[in-house]
């Protein structure tokens, strides 16, 4: 999630109030996040990988669509099999705004949205804690978890931030094929935010 008003690319999506509501559902959420993982997938396919019902994910992927997070993948659908593909490779929040927000719908979308992603985040660092022994020793070298403490003023505090999504956003020119002997998925979450001092 960036909260820069610039968007990135053309590959990540800018949210509006009304975009923000129809992501802001935990199943919407996590059926996005597959799309983007594992590729293009049929609502069945979705269904199985999520432990939902075929309905709920057909439901919710249509949902998806009509706000322009997802899209038909017409290559791949054969009679009446739908494929899915996601429609960017990310989304992009100003936070500020949607919490300051004068509309208490867009305030609770926004709430939902922060609330169910740290809940994927801790879903994914707990999945990697108890499967990690199963990783090569060269992924779990590679693998880090960090908590640097700093004192910033809130400009630099940005600027740091906004010099980790640079180096993060490097490596995507570095980034290999799916087919590429010993490659995998690598999820990278940043969390920084100020704290009191009581």
């Amino acid at each position: 999630m960036a909260e820069n008003e610039q968007p990135v690319s053309d590959e990540v999506r800018v949210l509006d109030p009304r975009s923000l509501r129809g992501l802001a559902h935990p199943l919407r959420m996590r059926l996005l996040g597959a799309l983007r993982e594992y590729g293009p997938a049929t609502a069945s396919q979705l269904a199985d990988r999520l432990g939902e019902s075929s309905g709920a994910t057909s439901y919710h992927l249509r949902q998806l669509a009509t706000h322009g997070f997802v899209k038909d993948d017409p290559e791949r659908g054969k009679g009446r099999e739908r494929w899915w593909k996601a429609a960017q490779r990310g989304v992009q929040v100003g936070t500020d705004r949607f919490l300051t927000s004068p509309d208490p719908a867009v305030r609770g979308a926004m709430n939902t949205l922060l609330h169910e992603w740290a809940t994927i985040h801790g879903q994914d660092l707990s999945t990697w804690f108890s499967t990690m022994h199963d990783w090569p020793s060269a992924w779990r070298s590679a693998s880090d978890m960090s908590d640097f403490a700093i004192r910033l003023t809130p400009e630099l505090a940005r600027e740091m931030r906004d010099r980790v999504h640079e180096v993060i956003e490097s490596y995507r020119e570095k980034e290999v094929d799916r087919d590429t002997e010993g490659s995998a998925p690598y999820r990278v979450h940043l969390h920084a935010f100020p704290r009191d001092e009581d």
